[in-house]
């Protein structure tokens, strides 16, 4: 192993590998800025450059290009409510209310140091316990990816305000149903499209994203009547201090130390990916908060914003360890990588210790470079970047139309999209109105072709009985974790409501006495 790092580090840190890295991390996150353009798109955009080169350079480049993207999709997501990518939508939840509050410098510092923090200990577990890893997530069968989907489907207790567990659970009920709009994975099969052939593919992750967050969010504020607004533009005076406080710093602490852990671990997993990871930890972190800082979630809590940045950087590190040892992709991205490594010669695998070793640790290593170079990259940025909040309302509201529409006409080149996205617009506005919350739709629809490929898969080596959920005890010990999840908020809901009873009641005993 050591022989390994010494061989991966003379490769990562070669003049050449160095300039790729930061070239690779000012790309991504440029593109990754741009609603629309994704890791995916950003990645694609690289494999013209990396033929000609010698392999390590070409990955090393990727790579940069992969966490520069999650990385600046996070920019969007602050301060226009415009997610650069999937992995950056929960960001939006608490880092858009910080930006509207004057605290924008404040929102993109926290979210450059919690993705550092992230990626660099996603690296350093990457490095020490790969081969491990691999084991680990070879371990995984349909079975427990069904369980799994599950488990991140309880997760909808985290985006409900106090009383509306019922919306959440109906969001997510609609976003399973427009998961199963287009052509059935399993069998081939048309369904739901209405002979419609643009119907075939489906709903892009990208177009629902786009039309339930910044194309509704851009209609509201023209309904509110605030785009009129000349003076709404923010001084860099009010957009605050990018100083976290002492006190703000010890408070995010163990929230990013828990999602470094739980992104990775999510990452490592194969088909689960950054996206999966952000919504999971954004989950997990509003469900052991306090009462009082649970009302914090969706309104700009710190620890909101640290967790889904946090997660979805490390999650990007751990999908390197499918890819790597066993050749099988981890996100939509690495499956992009996979096939340009394969075009250059190099078979990712349990092979690739052995015969490309300066592949598999320089790219290891250069992930360190990488977040590095981001953080040194973006924090003196900010000033500049947090200048998109001094555009008046009046242009800046033509401008997120224009990049939200240009971002889903340029997935697909096809105008039925824009179509579907200002119908999905305007259900959208009707349903924030009756306040559903729109983030268990999101989640729903992410987890939902993922989970239907698994219970088939599951179904088919059970001989369709339900017996697989409690006959593996992995997929027994998630099932549980499923429902103590599901069952814990209106647990601490009753303990909460008998302790505000129950204290009035003390006081007056303690006055009579």
């Amino acid at each position: 192993m050591l022989d390994g790092i010494f061989t991966g580090l003379s490769t990562a840190v070669m003049p050449f590998n160095l300039m790729m890295v930061v070239v690779g991390c000012f790309a991504g996150t440029f593109i990754g800025m741009l609603p629309g353009l994704g890791p995916i798109s950003a990645v694609a955009l690289m494999i013209p450059i990396t033929y000609g080169i010698d392999p390590s350079s070409g990955i090393i480049l990727m790579a940069g290009v992969y966490y520069g993207a999650v990385f600046g999709g996070s920019t969007s997501s602050i301060l226009i409510n415009a997610p650069g990518c999937a992995s950056t939508v929960v960001t939006s939840f608490d880092g858009y209310p910080l930006a509207q509050q004057g605290q924008a410098g404040k929102a993109l510092a926290l979210a450059a140091y919690s993705s550092f923090i992230g990626g660099t200990i996603g690296a350093i577990a990457l490095l020490i316990a790969a081969p491990a890893l691999a084991a680990v997530s070879l371990s995984f069968q349909s079975t427990d990816y069904f369980a799994l989907m599950i488990l991140g489907l309880t997760a909808v207790a985290a985006f409900s305000g106090k009383g509306q567990v019922i919306k959440a659970m109906i969001m997510t009920v609609f976003g399973l149903m427009i998961a199963t709009v287009g052509t059935d994975k399993t069998s081939g099969v048309p369904r739901f499209t209405f002979g419609s052939v643009d119907l075939i593919d489906g709903i892009s992750f990208l177009l629902l994203a786009m039309a339930t967050f910044a194309l509704a969010e851009v209609v509201m504020t023209i309904l509110n009547g605030k785009h009129k607004e000349k003076d709404a533009q923010l001084s860099m005076a009010q957009l605050g201090s990018m100083k976290l406080s002492k006190e703000e710093i010890l408070h995010v602490a163990p929230t990013v130390a828990r999602s470094s852990v739980f992104g990775f671990i999510v990452g490592v997993l194969p088909g689960a990916g950054a996206t999966i990871a952000s919504f999971l930890a954004y989950g997990l972190e509003r469900n052991i908060a306090s009462a009082k800082e649970k009302l914090k979630f969706g309104k700009g809590s710190l620890r909101g914003l640290a967790a889904p940045e946090t997660a979805n950087n490390a999650a990007s590190t751990g999908s390197f360890v499918p890819l790597l040892t066993l050749g099988i992709p981890g996100s939509g991205t690495t499956a992009i990588m996979l096939g340009a490594l394969i075009a250059a010669g190099v078979q990712p695998g349990p092979r690739l210790f052995v015969d490309n070793p300066e592949v598999f640790w320089s790219v290891i290593i250069s992930m360190y470079f990488g977040n590095l170079v981001l953080l040194i990259l973006n924090l003196p940025l900010i000033p500049y970047i947090s200048k998109l909040l001094t555009i008046p309302r009046p242009i800046l509201t033509p401008l997120i139309l224009f990049f939200s529409i240009t971002g889903v006409y340029l997935v697909s080149f096809n105008t039925f999209d824009i179509h579907m996205m200002v119908m999905i617009t305007v259900v959208a506005l009707f349903l924030k109105l009756l306040e559903f919350p729109m983030a268990p739709m999101l989640l729903g629809y992410i987890l939902g072709g993922m989970m239907e490929i698994n219970l088939s898969r599951a179904l088919v080596i059970s001989d369709g009985s339900f017996a697989f959920l409690w006959e593996r005890p992995l997929t027994l010990g998630i099932m549980i974790a499923a429902i103590f999840m599901l069952c814990l908020p209106p647990i601490l809901e009753r303990l909460n409501k008998r302790k505000a009873v129950s204290g009035p009641e003390v006081a007056i005993n303690e006055g009579e006495g």
